[in-house]
């Protein structure tokens, strides 16, 4: 009776997620009365009232507003705006320099931000009407920015890996050394794209930059100094054991304000704005990661997660159909579902799976994040296609924008594909 119970509760939760229920609702209203109906009122309030706390009181979580903060520090400074033209010192040579600048700065912002709908943001303010300019087609040029804000939840300190890692109970650190790795893999296949596209179709992409500003090497240093430091200050700590992921927050954090302080940037305007915004994205996570947590709880008294685990040992499917069904799911969510709402929801379910099949959790760890970042650019849902609208909505439409994207999502696949076939592509850093 408990499993039916249980069943019934996933296909409400379903229900009321395709009607638009906000996630963290939805998962603690299923949890709660799918708890009432097994144990009774008592026992479903009891589990209201100690859940929260059990899963927000950790250490590790404290990375996630710090690291926030950090990212918030730097672009409301202006820390980052000299990481493009940066980047076009280094590519402007190559045929369809620009984008691949944006690219790679896209990359970089990822290292102070861990957010793909900021790294979109901040790229497209700036890189769009200087590719515009330089003749581009702008559809191409939005959707180069809407998929190079992609690499902003691949490249650490990535929040969607710190979720990862405290909910399936993993080293953030090891999640964080496979991201790097899946992160310069996606932004090298972006520009593998954009050189294919410059070659096949110049009206799209021009070969030669044209109509952009130049800038010396040494402007480009002074520009991007507060990102180097912040990046070896943080990255450098980390990675060496120095401190752990939770005190590299906090020292990324404070390195931010303070950098931003000596630059005479940071004034209380743009301090007030990194802190609203570090606590409304902050609380929007939490309470998900909290209705997570009791779903997690009403599956297993349930029987469900147990049964399902049962189902999938009996039907014995290989590698790769597991990992074939695991894609199909995520690009499915993707569609209708923001990325810590997607992987909340299926965590509970997948997780004692990969544990029967042996797979590394940092392994699905980064390849998840992946899946949920494709979400980001894909209709209809896809967030950084509404940010990108959101910022340079005077060069596309919507429409134009999606379809400036459908060629980087031929690119994500590969790239998830290989990652599946070569799981060592991931696990290479973390293995030493």
């Amino acid at each position: 009776m408990s499993v039916a119970i249980g069943f019934y509760g996933l296909a409400i939760l379903l229900l009321l997620l395709a009607l638009r229920v906000p996630v963290a609702l939805a998962l603690v209203a299923v949890s709660l009365g799918g708890m009432t109906v097994m144990f009774g009122w008592d026992t479903a309030i009891g589990m209201l009232s100690s859940t929260p706390y059990e899963f927000i009181a950790k250490w590790t979580l404290s990375a996630v507003p710090m690291f926030l903060l950090m990212g918030f520090v730097c672009y409301h400074t202006g820390l980052t705006n000299g990481l493009f033209n940066a980047a076009k010192v280094v590519f402007r040579w190559l045929p369809g320099g620009v984008a691949i600048s944006s690219i790679f700065a896209s990359s970089g912002f990822a290292a102070v931000s861990g957010s793909s709908v900021a790294c979109s943001a901040a790229m497209g303010r700036i890189a769009i009407p200087e590719m515009v300019k330089g003749g581009y087609k702008p559809s191409f040029a939005c959707g180069t920015i809407a998929a190079g804000g992609t690499i902003g939840a691949l490249i650490p300190p990535s929040i969607l890996m710190i979720v990862y890692g405290v909910f399936a109970q993993v080293s953030i650190t090891q999640v964080f050394l496979g991201g790097i790795t899946i992160g310069l893999l996606t932004a090298v296949s972006y520009c593998i794209v954009i050189l294919m596209v410059s070659w096949l179709r110049p009206d799209i992409v021009p070969r030669e930059a044209v109509g952009a500003r130049e800038v010396t090497p040494r402007q480009a240093l002074l520009d991007i100094w507060p990102v180097l430091a912040l990046g070896v200050l943080v990255f450098g700590g980390l990675f060496s054991g120095f401190f752990t992921a939770t005190e590299a927050g906090a020292v990324g954090a404070a390195g931010a304000i303070l950098i931003g302080l000596l630059l005479r940037r940071l004034d209380g305007k743009a301090m007030k704005a990194a802190l609203l915004e570090t606590l409304s994205t902050t609380s929007a996570l939490l309470i998900i990661g909290v209705g997570a947590s009791m779903f997690t709880l009403f599956l297993s008294l349930s029987g469900v997660a147990g049964y399902i685990t049962g189902a999938v040992s009996g039907w014995d499917p290989s590698y790769l159909e597991l990992m074939l069904v695991v894609v199909l799911i995520y690009l499915f969510l993707g569609l209708f579902m923001e990325p810590f709402g997607a992987m909340l929801v299926t965590l509970p379910v997948l997780l004692p799976i990969f544990e029967l099949y042996d797979v590394s959790l940092i392994w699905f760890g980064v390849l998840l994040v992946k899946l949920l970042e494709i979400g980001m650019i894909t209709p209809p849902v896809g967030m950084n296609i509404f940010v990108i609208k959101g910022v340079a909505g005077q060069y596309a439409s919507l429409m134009d924008i999606f379809r400036g994207v459908s060629t980087f999502l031929i690119a994500d696949i590969l790239v998830v594909a290989l990652v599946i076939f070569y799981p060592q592509i991931v696990l290479v850093l973390t293995s030493g």
